[in-house]
């Protein structure tokens, strides 16, 4: 037997110690500290070895325990970022498509994969009510809403024979809120950062029509060409929903594309679809299943209206991948549809987690979401010390501490964070709304109960007296 191989004698003993090692971690994981107690040297020196010539064997499971020592701990209270908190069923599920190894990039190379593939991005369309959109699984919101600008600059310009052309310099409107992917895709597709206009909020953190539509016409008479609307439904900092129906009838009197950000809030359709009416009239729509379908990374998805704009900004093949089949099954390749060739099977354990529970709870699990949120936006707004910095439109809850000179609020309010990401109990993130240093939770945790919410008033209180008797 060669060295590299591994037999099913084997392997049963290590898929066991590793799912026992998983297994341990989840019994002791609302008891852990978020935050490891590590520093960049220790694990550096840890983890920074040389590839050993002999192998170790088994000996090798020991390392995957000071992994999990060495790792951030996503119990209960981690509410940090937009970021799934990693549903069981599907992970276990995730170790078959491993072993399976299926590319995933054309029906003849993995029949079953691709089918499960396109059913998975069926539901979530139909979940978020856009019944009869197409798409693919990504590896997240970025290259989602890389591609759907990809077809939006296709769509006007044809820019991939050729390159950039255009007399006319091409623009994209977002709000002053939208996820710095999109920036980043415009300097990816050619078009230019710079040519990003970013259109004003209301109070709410929501897109501004009125603003969009006066920018759409400056361009106009500069002899610009408006090309695309990115509009968010879930902002990264507040999970403010821009005014979609408004939007859509923008985009569409001025023929603009109509690409929605829903990588973190487009999936609470499933708990409250009268909040996303006009989602259903975009041309292509990012939402992240790793975020709010509470999957393992990665797992994002891109959905489109339309096929023929996707195909014109992807496809490209190659003699050796031509399809040899006439059958309209048989003959389907995502590569035709999406900038990746090789692609993993990350539809497995989203299609074994969606039937393992069903959607009915998952619909609970965002519910809850939603409703703690509010819960912990209620005790920020009773507690003196305290400040809400923002309506509570999705599951984002933003607040400062405010006993402190104006002038140091933004200086208090970091190291505060730092302090209390440090003692473990909770995990926050951080916003800056209107210049102002906030203190940011994010509920995307099927996890969290009413308790670990109210604790968070407590620890941030305690923790800011720690932080004042250490200076």
């Amino acid at each position: 037997m060669h060295p590299l191989e591994v037999s099913p004698a084997q392997f049963r003993t290590l898929a066991n110690e590793i799912t026992e090692i998983a297994t341990q971690y989840l019994q002791a994981l609302d008891s852990r500290p978020i935050a490891p107690p590590t520093t960049g040297k220790q694990s550096l020196d840890l983890f920074s070895s040389p590839w050993p010539e002999q192998p170790e064997g088994t000996q090798a499971l020991a390392a995957l325990t000071q992994i999990i020592e060495h790792t951030r701990a996503q119990n209960a209270r981690f509410w940090g970022y937009v970021l799934g908190s990693a549903e069981p069923a599907g992970a276990a599920s995730d170790l078959l498509a491993s072993v399976l190894n299926q590319n995933v990039t054309a029906w003849r190379s993995s029949p079953a994969a691709v089918i499960i593939e396109k059913t998975v991005v069926g539901w979530l369309a139909q979940a978020i009510s856009c019944p009869g959109f197409q798409g693919s699984l990504t590896g997240g919101g970025s290259s989602a809403n890389l591609m759907g600008l990809a077809m939006a600059r296709e769509r006007k310009l044809a820019a991939n024979a050729s390159g950039l052309r255009n007399a006319a310099q091409p623009v994209v409107y977002a709000s002053a809120e939208v996820h710095m992917s999109i920036p980043k895709a415009l300097a990816l597709l050619g078009i230019g950062r710079n040519n990003l206009r970013l259109i004003a909020t209301d109070q709410d953190f929501r897109m501004l029509p009125d603003g969009l539509e006066s920018a759409i016409k400056q361009d106009l008479a500069s002899g610009n060409l408006p090309l695309a609307v990115v509009a968010s439904a879930g902002t990264v900092n507040t999970g403010a929903i821009d005014p979609l129906t408004d939007i859509a009838d923008i985009a569409q009197r001025f023929d603009l594309w109509m690409h929605v950000d829903g990588a973190y809030g487009a999936l609470a359709t499933i708990a409250e679809p009268a909040r996303f009416r006009g989602m259903e009239r975009a041309d292509s729509i990012s939402l992240d299943p790793h975020k709010w379908l509470y999957q393992s990374l990665d797992c994002g998805c891109l959905l489109y209206r339309n096929r023929d704009p996707v195909r014109a900004a992807f496809s490209h093949t190659g003699d050796y991948a031509k399809s040899l089949s006439d059958d309209p099954i048989e003959s389907f390749a995502f590569f035709d549809q999406s900038m990746e060739l090789s692609r993993r099977f990350r539809a497995l354990r989203l299609w074994f987690s969606l039937r393992y529970h069903g959607l009915a709870a998952f619909r609970s699990a965002i519910e809850k979401d939603l409703r703690l949120a509010r819960r912990l936006a209620s005790s920020i707004s009773s507690c003196p010390d305290l400040e809400l910095m923002a309506p509570v439109s999705l599951s984002a809850v933003c607040f400062r501490y405010r006993p402190a000179p104006e002038s140091k609020l933004d200086a208090t309010n970091e190291s505060l964070l730092k302090t209390i990401n440090g003692r473990g109990r909770i995990y926050l993130s951080n916003a800056t709304l209107h210049g102002q240093f906030c203190l940011r939770a994010c509920l995307v945790n099927h996890r969290t109960r009413p308790a670990d919410v109210d604790c968070v008033v407590d620890e941030v209180l305690q923790s800011a007296r720690q932080l004042a008797s250490s200076s």
